[in-house]
């Protein structure tokens, strides 16, 4: 039980970081000017943080649908918003985003393809 915890315990702490990151990105790469981009990180950012924050509170489910679902728009934002020309921007928020994405889908598939052990 304790390696499956630490388990779920690093997804959830790499989407922290990672949310962090994206938050910050603006900043550390330097398109706080591009308004548009910086805006999408900022506030994609605190959503993937502060999920992965109550992730590692109690795990929820519907947690990771919703992660899921915000690293595909971090990964598609750049196109969708118009931002794709800015390529340190592009680039910063497709790799995030499918990182995310993906290891939500992975818990996901985890959830629904790993039914518990009962042990008498």
């Amino acid at each position: 039980m304790v390696q499956k915890l630490s388990k779920e315990i690093v997804g959830d702490a790499l989407k922290m970081l990672l949310g962090v990151v994206l938050f910050v990105s603006p900043w550390l790469v330097g398109y706080a000017s591009d308004t548009t981009a910086a805006w999408n990180a900022w506030a994609s950012g605190i959503v993937i943080a502060g999920l992965a924050v109550a992730a590692l509170t109690a795990f929820a489910e519907w947690e990771e649908w919703v992660n899921l679902v915000v690293g595909a728009w971090v990964a598609a934002s750049p196109w969708l918003v118009g931002f794709a020309s800015h390529a340190s921007a592009m680039k910063i928020h497709l790799v995030i985003g499918i990182i995310v994405a993906l290891i939500a889908a992975i818990r996901l598939w985890f959830v629904h393809n790993n039914p518990p052990r009962v042990t008498a």
